[in-house]
């Protein structure tokens, strides 16, 4: 018997979201492993960053698709600072790698503004350069509904965010300073992620893909790893790409989620990723991608891999360990932090009402 869900929820989403959770754990892990980006393996792994891309389009699709204005600030609130806070003080407090961090770098990370000043992001929490983008996608978004919504014409709309995500690669290719503040991480760059999110809520109910785009969308996107993962296409692990090389990166990560969530977000709910197992771990993804770095410090000197080993071996039991710990420790974070947060705010919008 297929589970049943709510009408206007696409369990395949959640399931997706789950897989992008993972799929940023095994990057870190590869980078960490020194897993080799001159493989075949090494090179997909060191792209599966992409999956942040995954991420930012699939927040664009959910809230564009039904947005509503009323509550959305607290909505979102309850959704990620509680589990984010926790986390942060957390590390903070217990995790040796962000034991120098300053007062002022604490405050940045805690409002999510360590991004815009150079060499804030503290140890064990550098991952969390990402939600800083999406948090100012969510302060955002209120005022790209404001400027669309007299737009009747879905033509007119899909042209303003083809528009901005433009913008965001102009952005991208700008030649900014170094060293000092990275501009290359800063909120516009990533528009094209978002706008693929928000094109494809415009056309959910209009366009309904077959099941078969979605068997080749996974191949497809493994492709789209091993080439962003070439030395040719621009540099991997901590080196900041010139501003060609990170234009394309941007470009490979807006086909990497047209390819992966079209068929999932403008598909028929089935298949592997709406099944109970895999979206039980899309609920849980947040977590996961917030507790996976500051578990994997520890995975590693316990374990006794050292770093950068280069060793497939290594590679493959650090993730395995640290894909086993993340989701138990999520499986806690959205039992204890998560749920009740986002209970509340149900309830007090229930009263209101």
């Amino acid at each position: 018997m297929s589970p049943s869900y709510p009408r206007r929820f696409l369990p395949q989403l959640e399931g997706l979201r789950g897989v992008a959770a993972t799929g940023v754990l095994l990057t870190h892990v590869g980078f960490q492993t020194g897993l080799s980006q001159h493989s075949v393996l090494g090179a997909i792994v060191a792209r599966f960053d992409y999956f942040v891309a995954i991420f930012f389009a699939l927040s664009a699709f959910l809230l564009w698709r039904g947005f509503r204005l009323d509550g959305y600030y607290l909505r979102r609130a309850a959704r990620i600072l509680p589990a984010y806070w926790v986390v942060v003080l957390v590390v903070l407090a217990l995790v040796p790698a962000a034991f120098g961090t300053s007062p002022l770098e604490s405050l940045s990370t805690l409002t999510f503004t360590q991004i815009y000043f150079p060499d804030f992001l503290a140890g064990g929490l550098t991952h969390l350069w990402s939600l800083c983008v999406e948090v100012a996608f969510y302060v955002a978004l209120p005022g790209i509904f404001l400027l669309v919504r007299r737009l009747r014409s879905r033509r007119a709309r899909v042209g303003v965010f083809v528009l901005l995500g433009g913008l965001g690669l102009v952005w991208a290719g700008m030649p900014w300073p170094e060293p000092g503040v990275n501009f290359q991480i800063f909120p516009p760059s990533y528009l094209p992620w978002f706008v693929v999110g928000l094109i494809a809520a415009e056309f959910e109910g209009e366009i309904l893909l077959p099941n078969w785009t979605r068997v080749v969308a996974w191949p497809v996107a493994l492709i789209v790893c091993w080439v962003a993962g070439q030395e040719w296409f621009g540099p991997l692990g901590l080196e900041h790409p010139g501003p060609a090389a990170f234009v394309r990166r941007v470009v490979g990560g807006t086909v990497f989620a047209a390819v992966l969530l079209l068929p999932y977000a403008l598909g028929r709910t089935q298949g592997v990723l709406a099944s109970r197992p895999a979206v039980r771990v899309g609920t849980w993804s947040y977590s996961v991608f917030l507790w996976h770095l500051p578990v994997l410090t520890f995975v590693i000197p316990l374990s006794g891999v050292h770093l950068f080993s280069g060793e497939l071996g290594d590679f493959v039991g650090v993730a395995a360990l640290t894909i086993v710990v993340s989701i138990a420790v999520a499986a806690a974070s959205y039992e204890w932090i998560e749920a009740p947060a986002r209970a509340w705010v149900n309830d007090r919008g229930r009263r209101r009402r």
